[in-house]
């Protein structure tokens, strides 16, 4: 598993001083109750999250906090640490308990909770700078994305509605499937006029997103 380890740290062009850090970052709790990347998933949340609002702050000095905001968060979400994540082929390399291996409707969260983790371990070895330069590199595609405001599913729906109807989407949870670590959440949408949309998600929010995203386009909303 070192050489792996060695593989990755190749991948991400980051040569750690401190190996452990790196390999802290790519434990998960299910493989390694006590010395796992929980911790180190609490402080990268926080720098991404610092590095993310001084790039847009950079890039868009004229927009207002609500659509920063906005762009903050499509930047931060699971979805994306998910994408960027996996484009790194973060899973291939990281430390796993059996009842994870093969629990891939979870990959997302798994992913992009090791990712966070990854950018606290960079933090901790390299300082803020090289920090910064990892998450600008392998945000890139996203980061350009910004450009054009995004606006998720939910938001996009709960827009439509009170502007048509005056009123807010209603979302209800119809089932809950699946075992502890790996929840499957069924969540139904109802606006007037429409017939209800259900789809499923890995948690409720991701839930909510899906049927938001089922029924813009059952309504072409654009």
């Amino acid at each position: 598993m070192k050489k792996n380890i060695n593989n990755f740290s190749s991948i991400i062009n980051v040569r750690f001083k401190d190996d452990s850090l790196l390999r802290k970052s790519l434990t998960h709790k299910s493989y390694d109750k006590i010395n796992n990347n929980e911790i180190l998933e609490f402080l990268g949340d926080r720098v991404l999250g610092l590095i993310i609002s001084k790039y847009l702050m950079s890039k868009f000095p004229d927009d207002k906090e609500g659509v920063l905001d906005k762009k903050f968060a499509n930047l931060v979400n699971k979805n994306t640490c998910g994408k960027v994540g996996k484009k790194l082929n973060l899973r291939n390399f990281m430390f796993l308990g059996d009842s994870y291996k093969k629990a891939e409707k979870s990959d997302e969260k798994i992913i992009s909770d090791c990712l966070e983790a990854l950018i606290g371990a960079i933090y901790l070895d390299q300082g803020f700078k090289l920090c910064e330069k990892f998450v600008e590199t392998h945000w890139n595609e996203h980061l350009n994305k910004s450009f054009q405001l995004f606006v998720d599913p939910k938001t996009k729906l709960q827009e439509y509605c009170l502007k048509k109807f005056k009123k807010l989407p209603k979302y209800s949870i119809q089932n809950r499937a699946g075992p502890q670590h790996n929840p499957i959440f069924k969540v139904e949408v109802e606006i007037p006029e429409s017939k209800k949309i259900s789809a499923n998600g890995n948690s409720i929010k991701i839930a909510q997103q899906n049927a938001a995203k089922k029924l813009i386009k059952v309504l072409r909303i654009k």
